[in-house]
């Protein structure tokens, strides 16, 4: 297929200098703002900065001026330039203006608007002295997590839009328990948020202390012990996380509560500083540096083909350079921020990431495209494979009582990010499916087949009345709860055709809800906010439910390689084809360079990465070049639209 063969050669030209592909993250103004007021906050109060104040000030200035040129046509500001606006976004970037203490016409006139967007969201505005519906809001938004909705007031309360006591109180001395009972202490932010409970706790003890003795005790008692924690947290490059919100809230809450001199707040800065991307006269900062491990996984698996063919040119990019380099990313050694053994794989191979049991189990599958070289050397192949089980039992020590793996942390599930999740445990139960039988450990073979058991059991479990799976780090804008069941749907799916039990009843169904969420057009996903900021994509067959390629390719791979089911083989052939259909013409209208929010990141931030689009319209048309529905029948069923030549797939579309 033209169209495989063209975004296969546009997906390895993609790779940097080793052959890594870093991809790159959509402009934040949530983190724009943050950033901000952290440097403004910095500038302020340090008497020793490790930056000069002429280039705070322009950095300040620079990122200003971006988040004015996005202020959504309401007079809000959503997460990347085409999210909808929301309060957090909005309150950030009030508070960065307030903080910058620039002022204009036009830094005027959007704060106009901007108090009209908080008025008609919520009732009232910061500058009319009346936070508690602001404070409604963000608890609407979030709920009982406080990880992202205290920050947002703090960084609120530092810029005095609203005053100390509407901030809740963080037990930041709860943080000094060892990590191995954090599961039990009940904390109110999720396990990757201990920066921020120390950070912003302390800050608000010091800001507004509690008139509970006990508690002003313990707080003022855990001051030192909770800086050195910070320090011993944060990574080489200085950004928890490699990301800039939580950095930048750490930042500000130190120089506001007079510690702008530390080195752990000097480290924060200096982060900030060189994560900014330039836009000429404008600055601005993503959530995070990169997702280079992940990327490149996910690149690896949408290239996966027979690499035990004669072809050298199919299995080329598989260098050794970037074996070793995948090898690498994985952790040997516990890690000091969340406490994990060894044997994981973070989001990137900066100093940052945390191991989690969704990269881990990326770049399990993508080390088997190696391993199922014929040429390997055989001292790549016990490099792999050691590698393979240190990774397995690293996921296999992480699954939760309720069967199901979290992303981070085993036995932290009171909070959304620490649950188990669908999406992740099907990702999981891929890779040890993937592995299982080529281990040489015996042992280690029959704990695979017994977590294998468990985590199916969790995801029967887990699935909706109407066949569907939602997923815990990928949403849609345009749904009423903002989660995003075709993606969540079709990795559940994956993972089903993989265990070769895709005719099972809980996948039947799954399939059958994909089925029927086909849109108009032929394609899947999307709604009404990308059919009015992309209207070139708008379908004349389903206006305002404009398909999406990301959600789109998903549903057209998983459909595409698992057996229709009895009865309904000409309905699932013909939406086969009209996905496939669809997913060509994108890709000619070159749609795979148009990105659009579908990471859920932290508590809900949006984001998207330039390389998805792309990844995973390269991965879907591999599938359906290499299928094996049969050819004849697909031509019966599709009245001839569909010719078969030379063994591949040919069309009057591509």
């Amino acid at each position: 297929m033209q169209s495989w063969q063209a975004l296969r050669r546009e997906l390895l030209d993609e790779r940097s200098d080793n052959g890594v592909w870093k991809g790159q993250l959509s402009n934040s103004a949530l983190a724009t703002a943050t950033a901000v007021s952290a440097l403004a906050e910095y500038k302020r109060n340090s008497r020793k900065p490790c930056i000069s104040e002429q280039r705070l000030s322009d950095l300040i200035s620079r990122g200003t001026a971006w988040c004015l040129t996005r202020q959504n046509e309401d007079g809000g500001w959503g997460d990347t330039e085409v999210s909808h606006s929301n309060i957090a976004t909005t309150m950030l970037v009030v508070s960065a203006i307030r903080l910058s203490g620039l002022k204009s016409n036009p830094i005027e006139f959007a704060l106009e608007r901007s108090g009209n967007y908080c008025r008609e969201t919520t009732g009232t505005t910061p500058a009319q002295g009346s936070p508690t519906a602001l404070v409604a809001a963000l608890k609407r938004r979030y709920g009982a997590d406080k990880t992202f909705a205290v920050p947002i007031l703090a960084n609120c309360a530092i810029a005095g839009l609203i005053p100390w006591k509407f901030v809740p109180s963080l037990p930041c001395e709860a943080a000094l328990v060892p990590q191995g009972l954090f599961r039990f202490v009940n904390l109110p932010v999720v396990s990757y948020a201990i920066p921020a409970l120390v950070a912003i706790g302390q800050a608000k003890f010091l800001a507004a202390p509690p008139f509970n003795p006990f508690a002003w005790l313990a707080r003022r008692i855990s001051i030192q012990s909770g800086l050195r924690l910070l320090l011993q947290m944060q990574p080489e490059s200085g950004g928890y996380l490699e990301a800039i919100p939580l950095t930048s809230f750490v930042a500000m809450s130190l120089a506001h509560s007079g510690r702008a001199d530390l080195q752990v707040t000097h480290q924060c800065i200096q982060f900030i500083v060189n994560s900014i991307r330039d836009h000429g006269s404008e600055g601005t900062w993503p959530i995070d540096t990169n997702l280079a491990t992940w990327n490149t996984t996910l690149a690896i698996n949408a290239l996966a083909i027979d690499h035990t063919a004669s072809d050298p040119e199919s299995k080329s990019h598989l260098t050794d350079e970037l074996l070793q380099w995948l090898l690498s990313c994985q952790y040997k050694t516990v890690h000091p921020f969340t406490g994990a053994a060894p044997g994981g794989w973070g989001w990137s191979d900066l100093s940052g990431a945390v191991p989690d049991a969704d990269d881990t189990p990326g770049a399990l599958l993508a080390l088997r495209a190696w391993w199922n070289l014929s040429d390997l050397p055989a001292d790549k192949r016990k490099q792999i494979l050691q590698s393979a089980q240190a990774g397995i039992r690293w996921l296999l020590d992480l699954q939760n009582r309720d069967k199901g793996w979290p992303t981070f942390c085993r036995g932290w599930g009171r909070l959304p990010f620490d649950r188990s999740g669908s999406d992740i445990t099907a990702h999981v139960l891929r890779s040890m499916n993937a592995w299982q039988r080529d281990l040489n450990d015996v042992a280690l073979e029959k704990r695979i087949k017994t977590a294998t058991v468990r985590g199916f059991q969790f995801i029967e479990k887990t699935q909706k009345s109407d066949g569907s799976w939602s997923p815990l780090w990928f949403g849609n804008q345009d749904r009423a709860d903002e989660d995003n069941p075709l993606y969540g749907t079709a990795k559940v799916l994956f993972a089903w055709r993989d265990a070769n039990k895709a005719n099972s009843s809980a996948a039947q169904r799954a399939a059958h809800y994909l089925l029927a969420q086909q849109n108009g057009d032929g394609g899947w996903g999307g709604g009404p906010s990308r059919s009015s900021a992309l209207p070139h994509f708008r379908s004349s067959d389903d206006p305002l439910r404009t398909s999406s390629l990301q959600e789109t390719a998903l549903v057209c791979e998983v459909l595409a390689s698992i057996e229709a089911p009895a009865g309904r083989q000409s309905e699932w052939l013909a939406a086969c084809q009209r996905g496939k259909f669809w997913l060509i013409d994108a890709v000619k209208r070159k749609e795979q360079h148009e990105t659009w929010p579908i990471g859920f990141y932290f508590a809900k931030l949006w984001y998207y990465e330039k390389l998805y689009p792309l990844v995973f319209a390269t991965s879907a048309l591999r599938q359906l070049a290499a299928n094996e529905i049969n050819k004849s029948q697909l031509t019966n069923q599709c009245n001839g639209q569909e010719e078969v030549a030379n063994g591949n797939w040919t069309s009057n579309r591509d």
